[in-house]
């Protein structure tokens, strides 16, 4: 029985987190208030309170099953990591005891020379450190049958002191970000102690069955299909969306709904998505690193879940060719710590400066390092997504609405501003409700949109840590907040209002460029953008560069978020990670091609020209259907050979290649060209191979299943 079936979720909500509750109740008052300055002020984290809180851990923790704990971070691989250490020890007189003491929480050791450091560690220089991340709160992993480890969220160092996680700049990022809010807010009269960066992931995924994901080496090596012809029904009655969810899958939700609340994650929305077996995901916004660890747990519980259900959750960002991909977009929001979010426009936004200086200077930031932005959304998987009528196009731009536009142009122009009105849409049926029309209209095809009181940063791959791109909104906000301050300190008081108003007009007209409320998939927008200067990187190889481009640089090093050497890192593990991606999908690719593929189509023509054989015994005429077949499947298989051999030839020179940019830009350009022609042969074959003799399950198969 579920405990959803037994108790209401609040009863059960957060009952493996370490939270503020469970703080107040294994804590003294003394000792909870001194961590809770620690979390909300940033003060040193002293030994003696780091043993109090160590202990109390352990309490808890083993109260709720935990054998092990284990500092839980988030390497440049994109996932997770972990190492498991039990809270046994012996005791002088040799007798076993229970022990986690404040050295244990707040430092841990990993090698780091395992994990992707892009040169900044050798295989002999190994030592690395993870730190307890106290603001992100500490939680109990339960597998199905077996005992709980308690997990630290950490960040994770380099014995010479450099970031080899996602997670430290992110953390940075977010003090800029609190930095030059402040120095914002104070100018303007706001009484605030802290700005926070607030993240809401809506997350993406397909759900397929468990044992036709394993009859295919493509979903298991690679997380996408690599050959498939599509069936005679996709998504084009958009049918699946918002569609009554089936049992099989209800039920999936409802173990991972439950998962995830004993987590203190607060999923609230889930529905069926616009492709076959596509569905979604989205909880409640929380502070940026919290929302970066709980969308880490969100997805490697998915699979968990839908493993344990006899279900594969998919969560590529081009699963199938032919329908929609899955994103995950990345909303938001700026606020402080006494509730007020910055983004709200209120009910007059002309006089609202307080909003209007932090909305644009999201805005003007989105201008100046578009290319940042497209490449904190990169990734091979991402490549397949981007740019086709699922997903943003590749040109960065800013939807903002009608409503904001033309305030703004206002404002640019010297006009005055009407107050806003409130209004209403009218169903025309008496007895129902009349929605409120919200400032803007939502645009689907933008990569960067404002949506009432947030943006939706809608590029983000499905499979992607939302580290990157936070770690980037905040840099490119606080880099636009702290010019703003600068501008302002200068100004007596009694000024302040003219130059706050100059200020909005000036960054308006300066970055108004990036503002587009169009079609972002029409080629007129295309020809538009180049015209403001707005084309950018259509692939991950080209905008991995702008970790390395001076402008962007001084950005990291002017707010302390990157060193160069952690940059010139990044950007080489991005390009080898790309590498080896598409070198195992063209491995895969070969694999399937020679030792399923073409097998089953020889088969397939040795049974035709065995039929063409049989029946010419009887009248060489009557074979005329079995004749053509088998020509036309004889040029499809010395096509599929054809390129099988190739692919071969293309990957070897690939790799030939002396740098991993050369070698990416190789796969990019020659490999996956020839993947696409092989695939194209494979799917022809597949269209009239007969089903039985096909060597793994179909689009139709997989898509549909019960």
């Amino acid at each position: 029985m579920r405990i959803t079936e037994s108790k209401k979720i609040t009863d059960f909500f957060g009952c493996h987190v370490f939270n503020d509750s469970v703080m107040k109740k294994y804590l003294s008052e003394d000792t909870y208030r001194e961590l809770k300055e620690v979390i909300d002020s940033g003060k040193p984290l002293e030994k003696e309170l780091a043993n109090k809180v160590a202990e109390a851990m352990k309490e808890w923790s083993s109260e709720n099953g935990a054998t092990h704990y284990t500092h839980w971070f988030q390497p440049l691989t994109g996932t997770t990591a972990e190492k498991h250490d039990s809270f046994i020890s012996i005791d002088k007189q040799g007798n076993p005891i229970l022990e986690f003491t404040g050295s244990n929480l707040r430092k841990g050791e990993a090698d780091a020379s395992s994990f992707p450091s892009g040169g900044i560690r050798a295989t002999f220089e190994a030592r690395g450190y993870t730190a307890w991340d106290c603001s992100s709160p500490a939680f109990i992993k339960k597998p199905k049958d077996g005992a709980g480890v308690l997990c630290i969220p950490t960040a994770f160092c380099s014995y010479t002191g450099e970031a080899l996680d996602k997670k430290t700049p992110l953390l940075k990022s977010m003090e800029a970000i609190n930095k030059e809010g402040l120095r914002l807010l104070r100018i303007l009269g706001v009484e605030a102690k802290r700005v926070i960066a607030n993240v809401g992931g809506e997350q993406e995924y397909f759900l397929v069955d468990k044992k036709d994901f394993d009859k295919r080496y493509d979903l298991e090596f690679t997380g996408r299909t690599l050959f498939g012809a599509m069936p005679p029904k996709g998504q084009e009655k958009n049918d699946q969306y918002y569609a009554s969810i089936r049992d099989r899958v209800s039920d999936f939700m409802a173990d991972l709904n439950e998962e995830l609340w004993k987590l203190g994650i607060t999923a609230k929305t889930q529905h069926n998505e616009v492709a076959p077996a596509q569905h979604e995901l989205a909880p409640i916004f929380c502070q940026a690193n919290i929302a970066t660890d709980q969308n880490q747990l969100i997805m490697e519980t998915m699979k968990k879940v839908a493993d344990q259900r006899g279900l594969a959750c998919l969560l590529h960002e081009k699963p199938f060719a032919g329908i929609n991909g899955s994103g995950k977009h990345c909303n938001y929001s700026l606020g402080t710590d006494t509730g007020l979010n910055l983004l709200k426009p209120g009910s007059n936004p002309s006089e609202n400066k307080v909003f209007l200086l932090f909305f644009l200077a999201v805005i003007a930031g989105v201008d100046e390092y578009y290319d940042l932005l497209r490449m904190s959304a990169s990734s091979l998987g991402n490549d397949y997504r981007l740019g086709g009528n699922e997903a943003p196009p590749s040109i960065i731009s800013v939807f903002i609405g009608g409503d904001m536009q033309t305030l703004l142009d206002d404002i640019s122009e010297g006009h005055t501003i009407a107050s806003a009105t409130k209004q209403y849409i009218n169903m025309g049926v008496s007895y129902v409700a009349q929605p409120k029309k919200d400032t803007s209209d939502r645009n689907r095809t933008s990569p960067f949109a404002f949506t009432g009181n947030k943006f939706e940063f809608r590029m983000v791959g499905s499979s992607a840590t939302l580290s990157t791109p936070t770690l980037i909104m905040n840099a490119m906000t606080a880099e636009m907040i702290s010019r703003m301050a600068d501008t302002l300190e200068k100004v007596p008081k009694k000024d302040l209002d003219k130059a706050i108003n100059e200020l909005v007009k000036t960054t308006y007209n300066e970055h108004k460029r990036i503002i587009f409320n169009g079609n972002n998939y029409s080629r007129e927008w295309v020809k538009e953008a180049k015209k403001r200067g707005l084309d950018t990187a259509t692939n991950s190889v080209d905008a991995y560069e702008a970790m390395v481009r001076p402008k962007n640089m001084e950005l990291f090093l002017k707010h302390n978020l990157l060193s160069v050497k952690e940059m010139e890192s990044r950007r080489a593990i991005y390009l080898d990670n790309y590498v080896k991606s598409a070198n195992i999908e063209a491995e895969t690719a070969l694999l399937m091609a020679r030792n399923q593929i073409l097998p089953a189509v020889l088969r397939w023509q040795y049974t035709l020209a065995k039929q063409i054989n049989e029946i010419g015994k009887v009248d060489p005429e009557l074979a005329v259907v079995q004749r053509a077949m088998i020509r036309n499947v004889s040029v499809l298989v010395k096509g599929l050979k054809d390129n099988i051999d190739a692919l071969q030839t293309a990957k070897d020179g690939a790799f030939a290649a002396t740098d991993s940019k050369k070698q990416a830009i190789l796969f990019r350009d020659r490999v996956k060209l020839v993947m696409e022609k092989l695939r194209e042969y494979a799917d022809k074959l597949e269209s009239i191979t007969p089903q039985e003799m096909w060597p793994f399950p179909t689009y139709a198969d997989i898509l549909f299943y019960e």
